[in-house]
């Protein structure tokens, strides 16, 4: 700074006047940060002081007392008017604990330098309806929903509110970095580290506005594309997300003519894609994920070291220390001695003698004030009173609380007081009444509602404690929340409680004979005093009776308290510096307490100011949140003196942050007689009790000395002084000296208690005899905490006495001062750094957070992500901040702790005003808002994640090794090995027997005229409706007719030629089986196609269009209502209906019969086409001969011993692949019966599927995951109802699963489980496996061992390897085999690389040999190049003859231990997953669904999710079951999740609405299609979140 050398009390009036005008231009935004350091250094340059270097003690002489955060004395009256205006308006928003003028500049001379770094941050996308806060909403221009099809219409807007050009305008130009007055950047700064590249202009968080109208922006304040400008000697910046993705070989070349993509919206997907880096210029979402990727470009700082070596297993190691970690260099500690304790004549023996003494000489003496919610005195109690009813309470529990024979209390057993702040008079009476009969009080807090924060662990302190009693006031009883029959809760967590009221009219006269027994103080316990640990586990401290009487000596010796003086208490009496020295210390030596209870406080901040001024209190007891609302309500009181103060202790002032709370209340009430001498901190636990306290000074004095720490030494925890760079400086102030007759050590806070260095932070471990003695009810944790024996460097313990730890981190200064830089429980352990929670809070506090935040009420801790601790703060936001400023917010502390702190936060979320989990005294329960935020109960209103930024321990993205090693040689090892070569295959086609067989099989054709010859009547087909009545059957020789009829239509309606493509266009049922074979009749192709859906035609009739044009159908074949549907309005919205080719209904046919029956030439023509769209979008036609047919139908006939006296059920959609097959083939050429059940049915009546199983006794069914995902999430819970209606599902033998996927192993678990209850056997449910290239690879027959299941490890796929593990090895992931291989069917796994063969039980991709493959894509052009690549590939070594399919799928084989039918060992091929679908990150391997499982797992409001990438960012899309409120809460959960399990940083979180991810009919996710509705900007998400 400027003015570091100058004494600014010694500069001339006019200068220090211009100063303060100065500093007020910059607060109110006259003048600009660079102007203001221009003007300000000209201004001193004449009075600069080149000062020596400091002296190198770690300790500087005091700030004067008019300390820096007044403004100068004699500032212009102006300035002073003006500024008062300004405190005053802020109310009590300013949190002067955490508060210190150096902080604050230091923080925004982190923030400028930041600025000149620009950050151009994402803002979120957050749907409207999901803020909570309504006030705001009125001055919030609403963002612009999708542009869909339909246009939400546009609220009502207040003609007199702002335009949007303002309202940007406003924000823009209001985002100065700098509010503060004292905000100057310091010219000797010198950055921590050096970017990698800075760019010569860097402008600030740039805020995203989606409004209509388009707002000229000032040109330094938002950048609008990446900066591409780098200085000249700066290399350019390292590129995250340039791993570009390893070519996969042509099998996903498919071009553009031979495979169209689906869904195209009326643009070819190059003209979407013309702009760098493949980024829509149209779409609001990608242009933020380039703003996403830019920021992730900026040099991320180093990390502390590359500790994580990515070996085979990837195997996190031990962090390496960096060498230039500062470490300890002084000499070991030495215990610290307090003075001696002395002893003083007239001691009590015990406290409650001091209380009967005191009862009995001084009864008139007042012992206690309570003060109503005004601040009035309310009454007051005497010690005679205290005594005479604490003895009535005594001798009330010992004797009145029974039968005369059986007393419920006994002297030792311990009972709960539950009693408000409020009420001081009857705590203090429940409290000794206690002592005097030797029972032990545990007083606790009053539990106000079954949801209060921790209440379960209190009940958990009163197990551990045996407490089966509590004492309360009548009052108090009245206001516990009651059951309806009036009882008391059961609160959750808390043993069966007996209540008694300790009311003096409920009390118990004793008889003349009965005294108190008052024995010498000993070790046995005297109360429990709770304390909650940082889990949020509370636990009692025990203290016992000497103990008690011990520290209130040593208190009483170290605060020099006389009998009859006066105590103002703010403090909480029930535990801690409120109870040692408002009740107990003060009963020793007859002080006359006042109390103010936290209800008064909040009324009246003033009340305790007022209260020392009326009684000329000479002690006053408080924490820096009461001296901070004192200042704040200072206005209002002109004459009050705290001139009578000889001792302000302020509780907490081992806070680092509470130096500057005493300063600004010394100077504000110096001029009100406040002596600089009095305050006295202190420095106290729970286990250790009071640590240190500083002792009332002596008039005239100097004021004990500051140390000024670095925040880098502190987070190594070693004690470096700050000379070098002031902004990561800490200011603590001392506590003063150890207690008399105690005994201080500082030892390492983790590990063996090793004796710290002199130069070294430790925990403060110390040995008194006033001090706690355990922990009630849990002796292994007493042992750690209190029987530590301290041991030296070498581990040998330095002596016997046992010492008790503090949980307090600090140091011993010169002179013996102890100094505390902060708890252990606000230790926050990242990357091997100490960080101390309240230093985080004080810089985010720093950040100007007035509009946005409410100061107080912000929360610190860390949770455990992969092998770190990573930080999150959580703070709640005012009701009137808006989006634009609570971002900005966000992104600016961000940077400040950055900087600060050298910790990069994970993340960062706002919560609405008054919902995180309070303390009884209005703190923020941590424990509960770090369970909130883990459970995903936090309900944030804003959140912002930085795993990018904070996660630097990942391992290192894995090199693609070149394959060095050919194929030949891997096989060759493999046989070394004793690996056989990883192929399998069905059993034999087996040859046919008959040559009439061979004709009559030839052609599906053949076989249908064959049964209507020789068994017309033989029922082919029952079609079911939704209330399972048969609305269609089929013979063998109806089926025939029909087929001749629209046979001889083809020919004379459509005059179609031989070898023509038909588009059948039916819904599931018989008219569409007739059709098929019609169309076979008259020698046309059929095509196959799904209609479109009535209600969407949007949607699925350009799918349906283009399957026609693809195939260049001549003709389409369809019903009556689907004839109109093509022809309607509608339909011409989204197609051009003029251009259909022909289109015949076949509804009412007249009867013809064709001239006659086309036979092919050959059975390799092509029978039929087959288009189906595959899970990346590509649209892909099959074409399938004749003689692949009759084979594949050959294969399906043997695998599941079909025969006409059969009869199956098929629940599946009926338009490709396998389900096709079985609905339309299959039962022509075996002759079995097929129970047609249309997937749709299921949609009006979901036990259609499973009664028709039941009803017709059917042993074999064929259905879809969805049918069987519709029948779990829809029945699960009926199958009690299903059994009533008599469902038995006892009959079924096989169920199979027609899919191309892995197979879901969950679902299907979960289905047979279910269902067992009906008689459904486990054994049943099984799974097929086809693909493009071959419809049918595997499928479970009825003979043939059950599927087998086996556990992979999951780090090994990624890396293409396959490591089976045991079931439940962690990262573990079950695989089910796919079904038995096919008859005639021969699998090899090959190295899609070398198209080498494999060994067994390697990954790799599968490959296909059988006479039903395909052959080969239908194109318009013939591809050769790819036919031959996928349909007709040969091996690049081994068996270089036979030709094979490539599936496109990875999986591998496994020879089992199981037998097939032919007594072999029986092989099982496992599928992984698609190649097409994988995503390639980190160089490694992640198959989508591995992702999407772990994310759903992740909270219960997530009903489906699916994961792509978007230029190398992952991004997850979830569908929110629950309210819109919990949307932000899946951000963090879902980020975790996958970090923790995959070891990815997930870049976006889309959350979206139930049903929004497209799902394909056979049940797979349209991952593709939702990447691209997800880049046009089409899904109107709830929220979308970029990961920093």
């Amino acid at each position: 700074m400027a003015d570091r050398g100058v004494d600014l009390s010694a500069l001339p009036k006019e200068v220090r006047d211009q100063l303060a005008e100065l500093d007020l231009e910059l607060s109110e935004g006259d003048i600009t940060q660079k102007g203001y350091e221009k003007k300000r250094a000209k201004l001193l340059a004449p009075y600069i002081i080149h000062t020596p270097p400091p002296p190198p003690q770690n300790v500087q002489p005091p700030a004067p007392s008019s300390s820096s955060h007044a403004p100068p004395p004699s500032s212009s009256s102006r300035y002073r008017e003006r500024r008062a205006r300004r405190t005053h308006r802020s109310g009590g928003t300013r949190d002067d604990r955490y508060r210190s003028d150096i902080h604050t500049e230091a923080v925004q001379a982190a923030l400028a330098k930041h600025k000149e770094e620009k950050m151009a941050l994402p803002m979120p996308t957050k749907r409207r309806s999901t803020y909570v806060q309504s006030p705001i909403e009125t001055r919030t221009p609403p963002a612009m929903r999708r542009q869909s099809s339909v246009v939400a219409p546009q609220p009502q807007v207040n003609p007199n509110l702002q335009s949007p050009e303002s309202w940007v305008n406003h924000i823009v130009q209001g985002s100065s970095t700098s509010s503060s007055a004292s905000s100057t950047l310091s010219q000797e700064y010198k950055p921590q580290y050096q970017p990698l590249y800075q760019p010569h202009h860097q402008p600030q968080y740039q805020p995203q506005h989606h409004y209509s109208t388009l707002v000229p922006l000032k040109h330094e304040d938002i950048p609008l594309l990446p900066l591409t400008a780098h200085s000249e000697n700066s290399a350019p910046p390292p590129d995250v997300t340039a791993v570009a993705p390893p070519a996969r070989g042509p099998r996903v070349d498919l071009p553009s003519n031979a495979v169209v993509r689906g869904m195209s919206r009326g643009q070819s997907r190059s003209s979407m894609m013309e702009t760098a880096d493949g980024v829509p210029v149209s779409s609001r979402v990608s242009t933020k994920i380039q703003q996403l990727l830019n920021t992730l470009k900026r040099p991320k700082r180093p990390p502390l070291s590359d500790f994580f070596t990515d070996d085979a297993e990837e195997i996190v190691e031990v962090p390496q220390p960096d060498p230039n970690t500062p470490k300890p260099e002084g000499r070991q500690i030495i215990p610290v001695k307090g003075e001696p304790l002395g002893v003083v004549s007239n001691w009590p023996p015990a406290l409650q003698a001091a209380l009967a003494r005191w009862g009995a000489t001084q009864g008139k003496s007042p012992a206690l004030t309570a003060l109503d919610i005004t601040g009035k005195p309310l009454y007051t109690l005497t010690y005679g009173k205290l005594w005479s009813r604490s003895v009535k309470l005594a001798y009330t529990l010992l004797n009145k609380l029974g039968t005369k024979n059986e007393q419920i209390l006994k002297p030792g057993d311990r009972v709960a007081l539950v009693y408000p702040n409020s009420d001081p008079g009857m705590f203090w009476v429940a409290f000794y009444g206690c002592l005097l009969a030797e029972v032990i009080p545990v007083p606790i807090e009053v539990p106000l509602s079954r949801k209060d924060a921790g209440i379960s662990q209190v009940g958990f302190l009163l197990g551990s404690c045996g407490v089966g009693l509590a004492l309360t006031s009548e009052i108090c009883l009245k206001g516990l929340p009651k059951t309806p029959t009036g009882e008391i809760l059961q609160f959750k967590g808390w043993p069966r409680m007996k209540w008694v009221i300790t009311d003096s009219k409920y009390l118990t006269k004793p008889s003349k004979d009965w005294q108190p027994h008052i024995p010498t103080a000993n070790t046995d316990p005297a109360y429990i005093e709770y304390k909650a640990n940082k889990e949020g586990t509370v636990v009692g401290v025990a203290v016992s009776k000497v103990a008690m009487l011990t520290h209130c000596q040593s208190l009483t010796q170290a605060c020099n308290y006389c009998e009859g003086e006066t105590l103002v208490n703010v403090l909480d009496f029930k535990k801690d510096m409120g109870l040692w020295h408002g009740v107990l210390t003060a009963v020793m030596n007859r002080i006359h307490t006042i109390s103010v209870p936290y209800a008064v406080m909040k009324a009246c901040p003033l009340s305790w100011v007022q209260r020392v001024h009326i009684h000329k209190a000479r002690v006053a007891l408080v924490k820096c949140r009461d001296l901070h609302w004192a200042m704040m309500a200072h206005r209002e009181q002109r004459d009050i003196s705290l001139a009578s103060l000889r001792m302000l202790i302020v509780a907490d002032g081992a806070n680092p942050w509470s130096v500057s709370s005493c300063d600004a209340f010394l100077s504000k009430f110096q001029s009100h007689g406040l002596k600089p001498e009095v305050i006295c901190p202190c420095a106290t636990s729970p286990e250790a009790m009071t640590v240190a306290i500083r002792r009332p000074g002596v008039p005239g004095a100097p004021l004990p000395a500051r140390a000024i720490l670095s925040m880098g030494g502190l987070s190594h925890g070693v004690i470096r002084v700050n000379t070098e760079d002031k902004n990561s400086a800490l200011t603590v102030q001392d506590v003063g000296h150890v207690m008399p007759g105690a005994l201080m050590c500082i030892v390492k806070p983790d590990g063996p208690p090793q004796l710290c260095k002199t130069d070294e932070i430790g925990e403060i471990i110390i040995n008194s005899r006033a001090g706690g003695n355990m922990y009630y009810g849990l002796p292994g944790l007493t042992k750690n905490t209190f029987e530590v024996i301290p041991v030296n460097a070498n581990g040998v313990p330095i002596g016997e006495i046992p010492f008790v730890r503090s949980g307090l981190l600090g140091f011993v200064g010169p002179g013996s001062l102890i100094f505390v830089v902060g708890k252990i429980e606000g230790l926050l352990m990242v990357s091997g750094r100490r960080h101390n929670a309240d230093d985080l809070v004080a810089t985010a506090l720093a950040v100007e957070p007035v509009k946005t935040v409410y100061r107080g009420r912000i929360a610190v801790f860390s949770v455990t992500v992969f092998y770190d601790e990573r930080v999150v703060i959580v703070a709640e936001q005012r009701p009137d901040a808006s989006e634009e400023d609570s971002f900005q917010w966000m992104s600016r502390v961000l940077q400040a702790i950055d900087s600060i702190h050298q910790v990069g936060l994970y993340c960062l979320a706002l919560v609405p005003a008054n919902t995180l989990p309070k303390t009884p005294l209005g703190g923020i329960h941590i424990s509960d808002t770090k369970q909130f935020f883990l459970e995903g109960n936090l309900h944030p209103c804003n959140i912002l994640m930085c795993p990018h930024t904070c996660v630097t321990n990942l391992p290192k993205p894995r090199q693609k090794q070149p394959v060095g090693v050919g194929p030949a040689s891997v096989m060759v090892g493999n046989l070394v090995a004793g690996k056989r070569i990883a192929q399998a295959a069905g059993r034999d086609l087996g040859l046919i027997e008959d040559q009439d067989l061979v004709r009559k099989h030839q052609y599906l054709t053949e076989a249908l005229q064959w049964r209507a010859q020789t068994d017309p009547d033989h029922v082919l087909y029952i079609l079911l409706n939704a209330k399972g009545v048969t609305v269609g059957t089929a013979t063998c020789i109806q089926l025939h007719k029909r087929a001749e009829k629209i046979a001889a239509a083809l020919t004379e309606k459509g005059s179609i030629n031989t070898g023509e493509n038909v588009v059948l266009l039916y819904p599931p049922g018989i008219d569409l089986i007739a059709a098929f074979y019609g169309c076979l009749y008259a020698g046309c192709v059929p095509v196959n196609v799904r209609p479109p859906h009535p209600q969407n035609l949007a949607a699925t009739l350009p799918t349906v269009r283009m399957i026609i044009d693809v195939s260049k159908a001549a003709c389409i074949l369809t019903t009556q209502n689907l004839m109109r549907t093509l022809r309607s309005k509608e339909a011409a919205a989204s197609v051009n209906i003029k251009t259909w080719p022909t289109i015949i209904d076949t509804d009412d046919l007249p009867r013809r019969r064709p001239p006659q029956i086309y036979k092919p030439p050959t059975a390799e023509m092509i029978a039929y086409l087959d288009f189906s769209v595959s899970t990346t979008g590509m649209l892909t036609g099959v074409k399938i001969s004749h003689a692949a047919v009759s084979a594949l139908c050959r294969s399906i006939k043997l695998q599941c011993e079909l025969y006409s006296s059969r009869q199956i059920a098929i629940c599946l959609d009926p338009y490709c692949g396998l389900g096709f097959v079985l609905w339309c083939l299959a039962s022509v050429y075996s002759g079995h019966q097929s129970i047609l059940i249309p997937p749709f049915e299921l949609e009006t009546s979901l036990s259609l599927w499973l009664s028709t199983l039941s009803q017709y006794r059917i042993r074999d069914t064929f259905c879809s995951y969805s049918v069987m995902e519709l029948c779990t999430k829809g029945l699960g819970t009926q199958t009690d109802l299903l059994k009533a209606r008599g469902v038995n599902l006892s009959c079924v033998r096989s169920c199979v699963v027609i899919a191309e996927e892995r197979p879901r192993l969950a679902l299907t678990h979960s289905f047979s489980k279910l269902f067992k209850d009906v008689g459904l056997s486990s054994r049943a449910v099984s799974t097929a496996f086809g693909s493009r290239v071959n419809l049918a690879i595997c499928l479970q027959g009825t003979t043939g061992p059950d599927p087998c299941t086996v556990y992979v490890d999951m780090k090994s796929l990624r890396h293409d390897r396959v490591r089976l593990v045991e079931r439940g090895a962690p990262q573990s992931l079950p695989l089910m085999e796919s079904g038995k291989i096919l008859p005639g069917v021969r699998v090899i796994i090959v190295n899609p690389e070398t198209r080498g063969p494999l060994g067994d039980s390697h990954l790799g991709e599968i490959w296909v040999n059988s006479p039903h493959n395909a052959s080969g894509y239908y194109t318009i052009y013939g591809e050769e190049s790819l036919q031959a690549d996928h349909f007709n590939t040969k091996l690049s070594f081994g068996d270089p003859h036979t030709l094979w399919a490539r599936t496109g799928y990875l999986g591998f084989v496994k020879r089992t231990e199981l037998l097939d039918a032919s007594g072999d060992r029986h092989d099982a091929l496992f599928v992984v997953g698609s190649l097409d679908e994988t995503l390639e990150l980190r160089g490694l391997r992640y198959h989508p669904i591995d992702i999407e499982t772990s994310v759903s797992r992740a909270h219960r409001s997530i009903a489906e999710s699916a994961v792509f990438t978007w230029t190398n960012l992952l991004v997850v899309v979830s569908e929110l079951c629950g309210s819109e409120q919990d949307a932000l809460d899946l951000v963090p959960l879902i980020t975790n999740v996958v970090l923790e399990e995959h070891h990815l940083i997930v870049g976006v979180v889309v959350i979206v609405d139930p049903g929004v991810i497209p799902i394909n009919s056979r049940g797979e996710k349209q991952r593709m299609h939702l990447r691209d509705s997800f880049l046009a900007d089409q899904l109107d998400p709830i929220y979308v979140a970029y990961n920093m």
